[in-house]
Parts: C-alpha cells; structure tokens; sequence
C-alpha cells in the first residue's frame, strides 16, 4: 500500500499563489508517476499534473504556465506549485499515486479562489 498526505489548500484571492504538498509513504518503490487531480462540484475529477519516475511532466491545458509539479525523490514528496491563480481553479486536489497498475489517491484538500 501507499499512504499519500496532502496540505497547503487553502482560500487565496484571484492572482495569488499557492503551493501543494504529497508525501508518499509506505511500499513506494516502482511508483511510475505521482500527480494532482482536482474535482469541482458538479464536475468530474480531471488531471491537473503529473510527473513521471523519470521527470518527464504533463499538464492540463488550462493550467499550462500557471502550474508546476515538482518532486523530491529523497522526501518521497510532489509538489504543485500554483500561481495566478482564477476562480475556476476552485476545487478539491487529490494527490495520485501509480504503482505499477494500482492507483493510489490521497484525502484531498480543498483549495478556494475568490475573485
């Protein structure tokens, strides 16, 4: 198993910046990629982010230049960095996790863009 902890949602204003924390604990060898999905009320869960074992990076096309999604191999740790941050951003984030063909998902924390 594969236990993932997020934090740093929170209420920010439009044009603010916030940044999100995965750690990964547990059996977390051969994880292929770790990343950030987000669902608003009403709406679907969609990608956000991901970043592979080897650095390779995708992002959604609507959080292209705003976003990026980093990883400290040594921490087991992913992190999304969001700036210029839109109303629409709202939503919960959920941390992923793939381990050869498991998914894994963390609690998800909430994050709010006032305009």
């Amino acid at each position: 198993q594969v236990q993932l902890v997020e934090s740093g949602g929170g209420l920010v204003q439009a044009g603010g910046s916030l940044r999100l924390s995965c750690a990964a604990s547990g059996i977390i060898f051969n994880i292929n990629a770790m990343g950030w999905y987000r669902q608003a009320p009403g709406k679907q869960r969609e990608l956000v982010a991901r970043i592979t074992s080897g650095g390779s990076t995708d992002y959604a096309d609507t959080v292209k230049g705003r976003f990026t999604i980093s990883r400290d191999n040594a921490k087991n740790t992913v992190y999304l960095q969001m700036n210029s941050l839109k109303p629409e951003d709202t939503a919960v984030y959920y941390c992923h996790a793939r381990r050869i063909t498991t998914n894994f998902w963390g609690q998800g924390t909430q994050v709010t863009v006032s305009s």
